[in-house]
């Protein structure tokens, strides 16, 4: 398993790193998997429930410790970009691929970049993620 200063290092290295002219998110930002679950094709609702409960405690100590290094977080809920999506409205990345399995983001801004973070689940099948998401502006 992955500590939280392995965590806090993976996104620090991101945040200070060039931004690629293309990637799969678009221009100007990086998502990155700080850690990812087992999938749950025959998990019982028990252990989906246990794994996720785990993530949202990663990812609620990540969120305290970088609090204390930039201040409280906007949260960023990611339902309204999921409809523009599916109406085929423009939506930037990489909100485009994050509103399709994470809810919301907590986000910073810092040094001209925003630093976003949440735990997602494209479907009940499929594995939890802690991600960051790193972009311009």
């Amino acid at each position: 398993m992955t500590s939280t200063a392995d965590h806090l290092a993976a996104i620090e290295d991101l945040r200070t790193r060039d931004f690629p002219a293309q990637r799969r998110g678009g221009p100007g930002c990086h998502v990155a998997d700080l850690r990812v679950s087992e999938d749950f094709w025959d998990a019982d609702l028990a252990r989906v429930e246990e794994v996720l409960e785990e993530f949202e405690a990663e990812l609620a100590v990540l969120v305290q410790v970088l609090t204390l290094r930039w201040g409280a977080p906007e949260v960023l809920d990611l339902s309204d970009a999921l409809e523009r999506s599916a109406t085929g409205e423009p939506v930037p990345p990489p909100l485009d691929t994050l509103c399709g399995y994470v809810p919301e983001l907590h986000i910073w801004r810092v040094e001209g970049r925003w630093i976003g973070l949440g735990v997602g689940q494209g479907d009940r099948e499929l594995p939890f993620q802690l991600v960051v998401a790193i972009g311009e502006g």
